[in-house]
């Protein structure tokens, strides 16, 4: 009679406990940049959480900064009151002239993410720059742009005119969450795993 050896394979977590932090943390931050409350200056409110979705993005990459975005508009869809002006429920992603940033902003942290992560580990910022403006604000707009024309049943021409005064904000974030994400990833190299055939050294 043969004894069989028995061996046990470590079954891999799919999100460890660290990567569930970090995503609790962003999620959190996103929301805490809504307490100063939103300008009305316009249709859609100019709030501080798009920097929020911009951090997510560019410190911890496409996959993390998404989750962390996906679970603050979770939690703002049972209706927790999360958006700046204590916002909530279904009705911000519905009808809402707003609705469609909301879900600009999960693009947008993915796009940043993804980007910011072929630009490590040495991040120059010219292109960090390039790569946050593409991920925080084109694709952010890409989605938001067109859900707003469809909610006020304006022109896609007229709703963007409306945007202008959101750009020169959103380039002041840009450079923020660069400058940011930059001290970051210098302190705390690995947040984002570096993209399949890619090297520390490179």
């Amino acid at each position: 009679m043969t004894d069989t050896v028995r061996t046990s394979t470590p079954t891999r977590r799919i999100l460890p406990a660290r990567d569930l932090a970090q995503i609790a943390i962003f999620a959190a931050l996103i929301a805490a940049l809504g307490l100063p409350g939103p300008l009305n200056i316009g249709p859609v409110p100019i709030t501080l959480q798009s920097l929020g979705v911009m951090f997510a993005g560019a410190i911890l990459g496409p996959r993390k900064g998404s989750l962390a975005v996906l679970l603050f508009l979770v939690l703002t869809a049972v209706g927790l009151p999360l958006l700046a002006g204590a916002r909530g429920g279904i009705g911000v992603f519905t009808v809402s002239p707003a609705a469609g940033y909301l879900y600009g902003w999960l693009l947008g942290a993915f796009v940043t993410g993804y980007l910011t992560a072929r630009l490590l580990p040495k991040y120059p910022f010219w292109l960090a720059l390039g790569a946050t403006i593409l991920g925080g604000i084109v694709a952010v707009y890409a989605v938001g742009i067109p859900v707003m024309a469809l909610n006020l049943s304006l022109p896609l021409w007229t709703t963007l005119g409306l945007n202008v005064v959101f750009i020169p904000g959103d380039l002041i974030k840009v450079v923020l969450t660069v400058l940011v994400a930059g001290q970051v990833h210098r302190a705390y190299p690995g947040l984002i795993a570096l993209p399949r055939g890619r090297r520390p050294h490179q």
